[in-house]
């Protein structure tokens, strides 16, 4: 008879203990439920992102020695280095360098094996356009710096914390 009672007592702290972890959990929907919506005006309010943050990748012509070692690391083979074998110097003579950010993942494998660092990631995450094709970068874009966020001055740049308030 001591053991159904137990279990009985089992099962009542057992029922207690759901019930209160429901009730904990619906107070936290509910305080989710009551906070006002937070509205950025994109193009004139941008967040400022991590540190960590990958974005565009920017190419250093200059410092490429065409090794090719971007696109043996790509895990989709996307980096297209075009070299050509100078005789006289016995060295190869980079051409042109692309990348489609179009396929390209941002995995950021071209960035760390690079041997010259020619390669880096930039804060850079706006790369939307109306034909896919336009996304296909050589070294001429690629090249190009993009204005920092917080130093662009027609742009509010606004913290990513849970604090702010709509206003």
């Amino acid at each position: 008879m001591f053991p159904t009672v137990t279990g009985f007592m089992n099962y009542g702290q057992q029922a207690v203990r759901a019930a209160r972890y429901i009730g904990q959990s619906f107070m936290i929907t509910l305080s989710h439920a009551n906070r006002l919506p937070v509205t950025i005006q994109y193009p004139y309010e941008k967040l400022i992102i991590s540190e960590r943050f990958r974005g565009r990748i920017h190419f250093e012509f200059d410092k490429c020695i065409a090794c090719e070692v971007c696109v043996r690391v790509c895990p989709i083979d996307l980096p297209v280095v075009d070299w050509k074998f100078e005789t006289d110097i016995r060295k190869k003579r980079l051409l042109n360098y692309s990348i489609d950010f179009g396929i390209c993942i941002f995995c950021g494998n071209c960035v760390e094996y690079c041997p010259t660092n020619c390669l880096s990631m930039t804060e850079e995450y706006e790369l939307s356009t109306y034909d896919r094709h336009e996304l296909n970068y050589n070294q001429t874009p690629l090249g190009r710096l993009p204005m920092s966020v917080i130093d662009d001055y027609t742009i509010r740049t606004i913290l990513n914390s849970p604090q702010r308030k709509n206003g």
